[in-house]
């Protein structure tokens, strides 16, 4: 049973990942709802790049979390706590889209024809804007994130999280269990894809894109929680 008092004085916000951990392994559930806050922007992204709809993306995240919860126990900390549970969101979507629809096979994808467009830059800081300037970013915004819907799902998965949640070559490759120079090949034409569709003035945009915080972020954090009182019940 978690202690109140202990509860109450413990900031979460402030503790690391395995810190966090081992409150909710302790007993703390509400170590849980911070583990969610902190890696829900990055998982939303990974889960949407799959799944391609904001709707089941949450679905994906709320399932992801309970399966999540439930082994907590199996992580060891070899990996980065973000790493485990991005592994728990891949698995999740690619299951919802085995069941949804065939794919497409990845040796098709990469065996396509190149293009010869130049490759997209996007660098992802900005200064101060007035309201209109962030009006129009907000439309940007949105064409960006239709475009990066419109890539093939091998590209589109590994440019979210190259280019978007900025993963390491390293990391993408061990993630999606595909060769480093795969990473590479997937990210450069899906760029080039991106540039055929996009002006250039869409690039400041791209570390906004597929944004989930404030009432999405809490949504799905108070839905999972609800979800693990339930079952303290039982």
């Amino acid at each position: 049973m978690p202690n109140p008092s202990r509860t109450a004085a413990v900031d979460y916000a402030a503790l690391d990942d395995h810190a966090l951990v081992a409150c909710v392994r302790n007993g703390e559930r509400t170590a849980f709802r911070h583990i969610m806050q902190r890696c829900n922007q990055r998982l939303f992204r990974v889960a949407r790049a799959v799944v391609g709809d904001d709707a089941e993306a949450e679905d994906v995240l709320q399932e992801s979390y309970m399966r999540a919860y439930h082994k907590l126990d199996s992580f060891r900390g070899e990996a980065t706590l973000s790493t485990w549970l991005t592994t728990i969101v891949l698995n999740e979507a690619r299951g919802r889209l085995r069941k949804r629809r065939p794919m497409v096979g990845l040796e098709q994808i990469d065996a396509a024809p190149d293009d010869t467009h130049q490759i997209i830059r996007f660098p992802s800081a900005f200064g101060s804007e007035d309201p209109a300037t962030s009006a129009a970013r907000a439309q940007i915004r949105h064409l960006l994130e239709q475009a990066i819907d419109d890539l093939p799902p091998a590209f589109r998965v590994v440019y979210m999280l190259r280019e978007v949640e900025e993963c390491s070559v390293e990391e993408t490759a061990s993630q999606l269990g595909i060769k480093p120079e795969t990473v590479k090949t997937r990210l450069h034409r899906a760029r080039r894809q991106l540039r055929a569709a996009l002006q250039d003035q869409f690039a400041t945009t791209v570390g906004e894109a597929f944004a989930f915080m404030g009432r999405r972020c809490a949504r799905v954090s108070d839905a999972v929680m609800a979800r693990l009182e339930s079952e303290a019940e039982v």
